[in-house]
């Protein structure tokens, strides 16, 4: 049985282009799957559990930017790689997408097989990480998520099960903004309810026990993982 390279859901208000794209994209081999607006996006997503959405922004019900933000609090969807196709191509909009926590950012109109290309090399990346060891480094830091453990300058830093996972989390894509509601839907769940001020006592402990300036506070935003 033939092995299809991937499953895109593409998310468009324009039949016109989502009819375009599906045909050349089904031309490769992926399986796709469409929706007109962020409400439909929303539930076809935790349904048909793409590897990647095409998402545009300018769209009625709920845009982009809103749709990305709830699509990244889906913990089913952490292995999904996002890029935002739109006609916008203001530097604003893409810094906004791209720290929301968008993958990558293409610009209409683009040629399908560019297309093809961008697309088969995001996965491509994402994949080749995912099955990489579960251990990353940062000049003399080390966080090994599968020992559970944080090593800085050789010396094993005890850090509470919460505290590694929101670490982790972080680290998991430096320069990235997580917004506080993600961070406490994938660190936290849904199933306890926590107070406002959890991550900031968190984010606290983790800069004292490691002793070194690693997570920056994004005022009335969130958080991300930047070594000084």
């Amino acid at each position: 049985m033939e092995v299809l390279p991937g499953k895109i859901l593409i998310v468009d208000d324009e039949p016109d282009i989502v009819e375009f794209i599906s045909y050349n994209l089904k031309s490769k081999g992926y399986l796709i799957s469409t929706a007109k607006d962020g409400i439909e996006a929303l539930r076809k997503a935790k349904d048909f559990h793409p590897n990647l959405i095409l998402l545009d922004i300018m769209m009625p019900n709920k845009d982009g930017i809103e749709t990305l933000r709830d699509l990244r609090k889906m913990p089913e969807l952490d292995d999904t790689v996002i890029i935002f196709l739109t006609a916008r191509t203001d530097e604003k909009s893409e810094i906004e997408g791209l720290n929301l926590g968008a993958d990558d950012y293409i610009a209409k109109p683009i040629k399908p097989e560019l297309l093809a290309t961008r697309i088969g090399a995001a996965l491509r990346r994402f994949r080749k990480d995912d099955d990489e060891e579960q251990k990353v480094n940062f000049g003399d830091l080390e966080i090994n998520k599968s020992k559970f453990t944080v090593t800085y300058k050789t010396e094993e830093i005890l850090l509470a099960k919460k505290e590694f996972e929101l670490l982790s989390l972080l680290a998991s894509k430096p320069g990235r903004v997580f917004l506080r509601n993600e961070i406490l839907q994938r660190v936290w769940g849904t199933d306890v309810i926590v107070g406002d001020r959890t991550i900031d006592v968190h984010i606290r402990k983790i800069r004292q026990k490691v002793g070194i300036d690693l997570i920056t506070t994004v005022k009335g935003v969130g958080y991300k993982f930047e070594m000084a």
